[in-house]
């Protein structure tokens, strides 16, 4: 069960590595009200018991200040490591030296620069008051794309959400292999249980 927002990153991986999963995504605008994100991941872990032996969940904290963690413990899934999807992408250690070398730095992913009209502008309401961005990101300084797979449009796409906020673009290439990194640690504990099968429904 994976955020909308790296679903078809994790598809993509599990693609790749044969790994036999399904993924099942929530919606990516779910970060725009973290305190709901706890809860839709316990009720879609619930769902997916009742046909899978055994359920995984692809989300980092992503803002819930602990909330997911207890759901995961009660229920027994594993997660993401990470306080977000920067930290899997970049890892912690790399992403606390971006932020150290600049604190007002605001970060894209992919999903962010192809999204952002919808996922930003939209959904704070910049569109329809535009003098609200100010308020926003007034104490910004630098916008960083970590970049999984920095193609033309997508560079085109980032360099048009930057000067949207008024703010130098940096790209930090740093592919999927984080994501990688952390779902195998996933999938490695499922191979762990001889009985557990990933894909397989339950019987009846």
């Amino acid at each position: 069960m994976a955020c909308g927002a790296i679903a078809g990153h994790v598809t993509g991986i599990a693609a790749r590595n044969d790994w036999p999963v399904d993924v099942r995504a929530l919606p990516p605008l779910l970060h725009n009200r973290p305190d709901r994100i706890a809860g839709r991941v316990e009720d879609a872990v619930t769902e997916l018991r009742a046909r899978y032996a055994t359920v995984a969940v692809a989300f980092a904290d992503c803002g819930t200040y602990g909330a997911l963690d207890e759901v995961c413990a009660r229920l027994r899934v594993p997660r993401l490591r990470g306080a977000h999807c920067y930290d899997v992408f970049a890892g912690a250690s790399r992403l606390a030296e971006l932020l150290a070398q600049e604190p007002g730095t605001y970060v894209l992913t992919d999903f962010l620069v192809r999204s952002f009209r919808r996922a930003v502008v939209t959904e704070l309401g910049l569109d329809r008051f535009p003098q609200l961005r100010e308020d926003y990101f007034r104490h910004y300084r630098r916008v960083v794309w970590l970049a999984q797979y920095p193609t033309g449009p997508l560079h085109t796409a980032a360099r048009r959400a930057a000067e949207f906020l008024g703010l130098p673009l940096e790209v930090v290439t740093v592919g999927d292999q984080g994501l990688e990194r952390e779902l195998r640690a996933l999938v490695t504990g499922w191979s762990a249980d001889p009985g557990a099968s990933a894909r397989s429904p339950r019987p009846g």
